[in-house]
């Protein structure tokens, strides 16, 4: 049996400690994490949105949530990525409504490590690039248009003219010019 105690170090690192019951050592982890206070600071948000985006479940702190009164959320830094990514989709004037939408398909398409999307913010839309394909992240999380890639274009290009001899336009004709 192990038991798992947190503790908050003086620079705001979280530190876990792990300790085997049959009575050998435990091992000790650090994991950073930051206050809500801090969070909403380095964000660029209030704290009162950062505590209604977590009440909502729009984005709950991965570290340790607020078990009622007194105790204090813990965010990681997968957490602030996250939410830096909602206020610029708030300041580039999608709703929030619209913002839980895209982050649920968001996770549906990309998983839990939301860097590695792509995203186009255009006006009231957000589209995800997901490869060779343009997913709309409001509306349905379906696929809307296909992405092509001119460097793939050039590629095959050049693959089909490898086996090709170039030749002069007259020759193509099999007429030939006399230089006289």
């Amino acid at each position: 049996m192990r038991t798992t105690f947190a503790m908050l170090g003086t620079t705001n690192q979280e530190y876990k400690m792990t300790i085997d019951h049959d009575g050998t050592s435990g091992q000790l982890e650090a994991e950073l994490g930051w206050s809500g206070t801090q969070t909403a600071k380095i964000v660029g948000i209030t704290y009162r949105q950062l505590d209604y985006w977590a009440r909502t479940d729009l984005l709950r702190p991965s570290l340790s949530d607020a078990a009622g009164s007194g105790s204090r959320r813990q965010y990681s830094y997968g957490d602030l990525l996250q939410l830096k990514t909602v206020k610029k989709l708030l300041d580039a004037g999608i709703k929030l409504e619209q913002v839980r939408t895209v982050f649920d398909n968001l996770r549906e398409h990309v998983g839990t490590d939301i860097t590695a999307a792509h995203i186009v913010i255009d006006g009231g839309s957000v589209t995800l690039c997901d490869g060779p394909q343009l997913i709309d992240l409001i509306n349905t999380g379906q696929g809307v248009l296909n992405v092509l890639s001119l460097g793939g274009v050039r590629n095959e290009l050049e693959a089909d003219l490898l086996p090709a001899e170039p030749t002069l336009d007259s020759e193509a004709d099999g007429a030939s010019r006399a230089i006289g």
